[in-house]
């Protein structure tokens, strides 16, 4: 799965489950009608039950400025909960879930249906609202790596 390159995220929700972020490469588009991302996560995860619980999320795809935060989210530092969103400055659009400052782009979801497969939890996720952000070079993870990208 190293050499399956893939843009960096960090997954947030709030809601009645508690706020909680992850960093996730496994994010895709499914369908555009309705706009639709899918979100895997593995179930021994502390965030799987509140997004299941809260049935909000959002997408924040990390721009290159921004590659010290996926430790962060990933939970490979000392930050507890409030401590990895204190790392950045966040805001809100539709659903309440935690929009990241400066993020590539930001996908305001719904959750919509979660199917276990394996190890993880698939969430299929309705896109509600979207932000542009102002950054002009993504990140990707690849070979157990970051590497900035431009987007054009």
């Amino acid at each position: 799965m190293a050499r399956l390159g893939a843009a960096v995220n960090v997954i947030t929700s709030d809601g009645p489950g508690g706020r909680r972020g992850f960093t996730a490469s496994a994010v895709c588009s499914v369908t555009d009608d309705p706009p639709t991302l899918l979100v895997c996560l593995n179930r021994n995860s502390d965030s799987n039950a509140a997004l299941k619980e809260n049935r909000v999320l959002c997408v924040n795809t990390l721009a290159a400025s921004q590659e010290h935060l996926s430790p962060i989210f990933a939970g490979m530092t000392e930050h507890d909960v409030e401590g990895r969103f204190s790392a950045a400055n966040w805001t809100t659009l539709t659903t309440g879930a935690p929009v990241l400052h400066g993020a590539v782009v930001s996908f305001d979801c719904r959750i919509v249906q979660v199917t276990e497969v394996g190890t993880h939890s698939v969430f299929f996720c309705e896109v509600e609202a979207i932000q542009h952000g102002p950054a002009h070079e993504g990140l990707i993870y690849f070979g157990r790596g970051y590497h900035p990208v431009r987007v054009a």
